[in-house]
């Protein structure tokens, strides 16, 4: 693909779309269901989107694991969902719920929640444990930005 043009998922239909870079600010919408791809809030991923969203995108994926028992990962909810709006068009955010999502938990070995990865084209990039704030998520997301 050209350094020119992105491959992204559509959030609501998971199609591959092919976005000029100079137009990813302009607000695209999916090629195929006509949403825009981007919702400015976090998508919720699962064992049958994450590799479609974290491999095929040509953009960084950062991935909340949390669980709905957990009190930090309710806490800093509001705050990722502000960072999504803080961070998009630039990178993609997600959450996996490790109560449904038990074996992506594993996969990635998640010991405590919440923890949020980075990936971009499908490799960990920065991994952090921990409730952070939206503008400490932003922060740290962005440092280890490629």
């Amino acid at each position: 693909m050209s350094p020119d043009t992105l491959t992204l998922p559509c959030p609501h239909c998971d199609a591959l779309n092919r976005v000029p870079a100079a137009r990813m600010s302009d607000e695209p919408n999916c090629g195929k269901c006509h949403a825009p791809l981007f919702a400015r809030k976090p998508l919720t991923l699962d064992a049958t989107n994450f590799a479609l969203h974290t491999e095929r995108s040509d953009l960084p994926v950062l991935v909340d694991f949390w669980a709905p028992w957990c009190g930090p990962c309710r806490m800093m909810a509001p705050a990722f969902e502000e960072a999504a709006r803080m961070l998009e068009p630039q990178m993609r955010l997600a959450k996996v719920n490790t109560e449904e999502e038990q074996a992506l938990a594993a996969r990635f070995g998640i010991r405590s929640i919440p923890t949020m990865i980075l990936f971009h084209n499908g490799q960990e990039v920065a991994r952090q444990s921990g409730a952070m704030n939206a503008g400490a998520i932003a922060h740290w997301a962005r440092s280890h930005e490629l």
